[in-house]
C-alpha cells in the first residue's frame, strides 16, 4: 500500500475537516453529495478511494474547489496543481462573494491565455531567474521592515 494509503487517508482527513468546518454532519453532507453515510464515512477513515465524481459532488456539497480535493487525493500532479492553486486559493477565500470569484477567476485565466498566445514561454528561461532574483530581494526588504 504504501504511498497510495496514505494519500487517501489525507483526503478522507481532509474532508473530514472541511466538513466540520462548514458545520456538517456526516449525513448532511453524504445526502448533500448523493452518496451513502457508509461510504462517506469509509471515504473519511480512509478506507474508500473515492473517483473524481464523487470528489467533485463532494467539493460542491463543501462549497470548496474540486481541484482542492483532486489536489489532496494525489489525482494531480504539481504541474497540474500550480494551474488550478491560484483558482482553487480564490474559491476557498471567505472573504469574497462566489460572483467576485467567479471574475478574478476569469481574469486570471484571461491573463494567462494572453501571455502564452504572447510567447512569453521563449523568454521563460530568463524570466524565471529574473523573478527568483526579485523574489530574494522582495523577502529580504519585507524583513528588514518587519524587523527580526
Amino acid at each position: 500500500m504504501g504511498m497510495a494509503g496514505l494519500k487517501v487517508g489525507n483526503v478522507g482527513e481532509y474532508l473530514r475537516e472541511q466538513r466540520r468546518s462548514a458545520q456538517l454532519s456526516l449525513r448532511q453532507l453524504a445526502e448533500a453529495a448523493g452518496v451513502s453515510n457508509p461510504y462517506l464515512s469509509q471515504i473519511e477513515r480512509g478506507l474508500r478511494k473515492p473517483s473524481a465524481e464523487i470528489l467533485q459532488q463532494l467539493a460542491k456539497a463543501l462549497r470548496i474547489s474540486a481541484e482542492t480535493l483532486y489536489v489532496q487525493a494525489g489525482m494531480l500532479d504539481a504541474r497540474e496543481r500550480d494551474e488550478l492553486e491560484v483558482p482553487a486559493a480564490i474559491l476557498t477565500d471567505p472573504s469574497i462573494n462566489e460572483r467576485q470569484k467567479q471574475v478574478l477567476i476569469q481574469i486570471y485565466e484571461s491573463f494567462r491565455k494572453e501571455n502564452a498566445a504572447a510567447g512569453e514561454s521563449r523568454a521563460a528561461e530568463g524570466t524565471q531567474e529574473d523573478q527568483e532574483a526579485d523574489r530574494a530581494e522582495g523577502s529580504a526588504a519585507v524583513r528588514e521592515e518587519t524587523g527580526p
